[in-house]
């Protein structure tokens, strides 16, 4: 008999776990569709994505340890979730530690770019990053990406007035196509060179 999980679903745009405020939502959980992403945002507003967990992934580990959050979780899609019970099944928790083991090893590579790559290689490899996500269509033959301005902006750790400068750069230079909410990608292997290419950070 196959035993029926218990699911829960959120609107793109829903924040599902709040920094350092336990509540009824306060469970860690894995993603059966959709994207979610984890952000710090400073007392300015600044936003900086931590951490984007695609289906098969988990977060709110902290829940299950004791231990306080200190980032948003929200809804970057329309998501459905799967919350973990209080005491996880050892093969459950093998899953999450391979799971954290890898958000770690992705959490290195943007600490790196951060402090190496110019903001203009960092913008190309988040855009390459969200290709592996529900963010990504295909609009006649060419890859899209349903991204803010403002989204962009924390995912390379800078604000929205810079990165619009260099969506505009990018665009001139033929990498991509940008419209209102969505960047159409062009040539993936010039955005790839970029994304390996290193600079002075800024």
């Amino acid at each position: 008999m196959t035993q029926v999980r218990e699911t829960v679903s959120f609107k793109a745009g829903d924040v599902i776990l709040y920094p350092g405020v336990p509540g009824p939502r306060d469970r860690a959980y894995r993603v059966l569709e959709g994207l979610v992403r984890l952000e710090a945002v400073d007392e300015e507003g600044n936003a900086l994505t931590l951490r984007l967990v695609r289906p098969g992934g988990f977060f709110g580990e902290e829940a299950l340890f004791g231990q306080e959050r200190i980032y948003f979780a929200e809804a970057a899609t329309d998501v459905r979730l799967e919350p973990l019970p209080e005491s996880p099944d050892p093969e459950l928790l093998k899953d999450l530690a391979q799971h954290l083991s890898q958000g770690l090893a992705e959490a290195y590579r943007r600490i790196e770019r951060l402090a190496t790559q110019r903001l203009k290689n960092r913008m190309a490899a988040a855009l390459l990053e969200l290709l592996e996500t529900p963010l990504a269509h295909e609009e006649e033959g060419k890859v899209v990406l349903k991204a803010t301005h403002d989204e962009l902006a924390a995912a390379v750790g800078s604000v929205r007035e810079t990165v619009t400068k260099v969506i505009g750069e990018l665009a001139r230079e033929g990498y991509i196509r940008s419209g209102y909410g969505k960047i159409q990608l062009l040539d993936l292997k010039g955005l790839k060179e970029l994304a390996e290419s290193r600079g002075q950070g800024r």
